[in-house]
């Protein structure tokens, strides 16, 4: 028989036993009702924020993440940005304005474009051919900067270095530039018969990198230039961006390895083994827009075993102007000309 003492005990453990749990069912019945109104919220973000990336791009019903939409979301932001930048940028240019370093004529009038960069290509040990060209047709001194200022006519010798860095043949270069002032030098070409293609494609991606000219001209260093001719004929095109010029031409691919004109690539053109339609390789100019092409792609546009045909295939697939202009034939001297070899 229990006593009193112990009746209330037991009375007050359950009291107590009742209260704890009532105070726990409480605590779930607050934490449930917590977690499902925070589900309810990220729903409803979730819901949100597809909806405005379905009106954004378009999409439609998709699975995506929140994390993916965000960053969705601030990509068309970033580009809007950009776009608006692009189209201040180009309102900028046609204003004329030009990023700083984008020349190097010294010329007073910042609108002003120089009409033509002429790359003379050379070679070492070519010295007499570059004073006689000098002597006849290009200029030195104050001739030359004359030249550049009045007419638009920037003409430079272009030569790589030596495989044998800082040699003789270097040091004669170097020399004879301190006294002319008239070589484009690439620092980061080796001077080798077999790369003179490549010389030729890194002289139009450096060039248009240094001067911001109309057009850009390559020409042989045993060929005479009229000058008068080159800058009148030249104006008569400004009004085509992607313009090139020259005595266009065809002819065989040789197949045969002793052979002075052998192209080692000859399979790639076909059974009748024929050269696609290119310019001449004593001279021929190119506008602004394609040595623009070719600095940004220089990485990735190969080349053959002649400058002239290299450059004809930089063209193919893109939208050019091809101009088959008679004064660029420099095998033989006419009235009007604008170039003969010598």
């Amino acid at each position: 028989m229990q006593s009193r003492g112990s009746s209330n005990k037991l009375s007050s453990m359950i009291a107590r036993t009742r209260i704890s749990s009532l105070l726990l069912s409480m605590f779930a019945t607050f934490a449930s009702i917590y977690v499902a109104g925070r589900l309810w919220q990220d729903a409803q973000t979730r819901v949100r924020l597809i909806k405005e990336l379905d009106r954004i791009t378009g999409y439609g019903k998709s699975a995506i993440s929140v994390d993916d939409t965000l960053k969705i979301i601030a990509c068309r932001e970033q580009r809007k940005k950009l776009l608006e930048l692009e189209m201040q940028l180009a309102a900028a240019g046609q204003e004329g304005f030009k990023s700083k370093g984008s020349t190097d004529t010294d010329d007073k009038d910042p609108k002003k474009r120089p009409l033509v960069v002429i790359g003379i290509l050379t070679r070492f040990g070519r010295k007499n051919n570059r004073d006689a060209i000098r002597k006849a047709w290009m200029g030195t001194g104050a001739a030359l900067k004359k030249r550049e200022n009045e007419k638009g006519i920037i003409t430079r010798f272009v030569i790589g270095r030596s495989a044998n860095r800082g040699d003789s043949l270097d040091q004669d270069i170097d020399s004879e530039n301190k006294q002319t002032n008239d070589f484009f030098i690439l620092d980061h070409h080796v001077e080798a018969p077999k790369e003179f293609p490549n010389k030729a494609k890194l002289f139009f991606a450096y060039a248009v990198d240094k001067w911001d000219a109309e057009y850009y001209a390559k020409v042989n260093d045993d060929v005479y230039v009229n000058i008068d001719s080159l800058g009148a004929t030249l104006a008569t095109h400004l009004d085509k961006p992607r313009v090139y010029i020259g005595c266009m031409k065809s002819g065989d691919v040789f197949s045969e390895p002793g052979h002075k004109w052998y192209e080692p690539d000859w399979w790639k053109f076909g059974d009748k083994k024929l050269y696609f339609r290119h310019a001449s390789g004593e001279m021929y100019v190119i506008s602004r827009a394609l040595a623009k092409f070719i600095s940004i792609n220089r990485s990735i546009l190969r080349t053959y075993a002649h400058d002239d045909v290299s450059a004809g295939s930089w063209f193919l697939g893109l939208d050019v102007k091809y101009l088959n202009e008679g004064k660029f034939c420099c095998s033989s001297w006419s009235s009007g000309a604008i170039c003969a070899g010598v």
